[in-house]
């Protein structure tokens, strides 16, 4: 089997992604949360750091004021933005594809990265508003896109207007007909952890895998904590996809 992408995010720190990038991970991710407060001496040094090695450093804005998304872009350079909005309104997506068409073009040496909400298994149906159909929308966006990332829609997503962090998996049957239908790479995410991620690879095929919630610290009740990963269960993580790999 070629190799397969590692991706960790919430990465905010340059100390954190150091530690990930010696694991083995191959795109360190870090999250802008609002265009009033774009600016994060941390997140700037974190992607400088990645920068100097063979690692990838993904950024996503929580926002997609154009203006705003490009003051960021200039300011940290990323090798990607990761846009991850939800997608329920069809008005959005048009405006989101005229924003990565001026990415593009603006800074064409950035790869694009857009999320596609995927249900859970069984669960698309059942979302309000309708959604437009998983492969249509990735029909929309692949000729302005570079990868594409499968994620875990649900009726109330953690972050409002956004879709990912919610620690549950999306329906692997849709994300292998996703792959096996355009021509981009895919990087599969929702509910990924140390203990799935190798049934998850051997399924769906993808040309990498993303860990937030699953490759987390977690408090004393066992709840995910954002921003601050647990070293060993990323260790675990990129173990048992390098293991696929042989």
């Amino acid at each position: 089997m070629k190799k397969i992408i590692v991706q960790i995010y919430e990465v905010q720190t340059p100390h954190e992604a150091e530690t990930l990038i010696e694991l083995g991970v191959d795109h360190i991710g870090s999250v802008i949360l609002s265009q009033e407060s774009w600016k994060n001496a941390d997140i700037r040094e974190t992607i400088k750091l990645v920068g100097q090695t063979d690692s990838r450093a993904s950024l996503i804005p929580l926002f997609s004021v154009p203006d705003a998304v490009f003051r960021v872009l200039d300011y940290y350079q990323p090798h990607i933005v990761h846009f991850c909005e939800d997608l329920s309104d069809q008005r959005l997506v048009k405006t989101l594809m005229q924003l990565h068409e001026n990415v593009r073009k603006k800074f064409p040496e950035i790869r694009i990265m857009r999320s596609i909400p995927i249900a859970r298994p069984g669960g698309f149906d059942r979302l309000t508003p309708p959604r437009i159909p998983t492969l249509e929308l990735a029909r929309i966006f692949e000729p302005v896109s570079d990868y594409f990332l499968t994620d875990t829609v649900l009726e109330e997503q953690p972050v409002t207007g956004f879709v990912g962090i919610t620690g549950q998996t999306c329906d692997w049957d849709t994300a292998k007909k996703l792959i096996e239908s355009n021509h981009i790479p895919v990087i599969l995410a929702g509910g990924l952890s140390p203990d799935n991620v190798s049934d998850a690879v051997k399924y769906v095929g993808p040309t990498g895998v993303d860990s937030c919630t699953g490759t987390n610290a977690s408090d004393k009740e066992g709840h995910s904590i954002r921003f601050k990963k647990d070293t060993e269960k990323v260790r675990r993580f990129v173990e048992a996809v390098r293991i696929l790999e042989l």
